[in-house]
């Protein structure tokens, strides 16, 4: 499994959460719903949490799209799909979305570049 670089000094959860505010693209998985921006607002190796304007409740299986940033995996920005399901859901407010979603991941995948 890939190594994630400077995590939060305060976080006391079994995967280290990072801090990063990167673009995403989310959908609900095998459903007609157009994708939706959104940002990561942290990122770990089990999940990510997320703003976006798409609303969906706990339990909801999405696809998130990123690239993920160099500091987080300490190799080049390649892009990465993850699916996931949604563990937490919270208002939020900026500027990509007021829906806070946490995705703890069933899988992801690296592209191929």
């Amino acid at each position: 499994m890939r190594r994630f670089l400077n995590p939060l000094p305060s976080d006391r959860r079994v995967s280290t959460r990072h801090a990063v505010k990167t673009p995403l693209r989310v959908r609900l998985w095998k459903s007609a719903t157009p994708e939706h921006a959104g940002q990561s607002q942290n990122i770990s190796e089990q999940g990510m949490f997320f703003a976006t304007d798409l609303r969906m409740g706990v339990g909801t299986v999405v696809e998130l799209v990123l690239k993920m940033p160099q500091e987080i995996t300490g190799e080049s920005e390649t892009e990465w799909r993850c699916t996931g399901h949604v563990v937490r859901v919270q208002q939020v407010d900026t500027e990509v979305g007021t829906q806070g979603v946490g995705v703890q991941f069933d899988c992801y995948q690296v592209a191929k570049g």
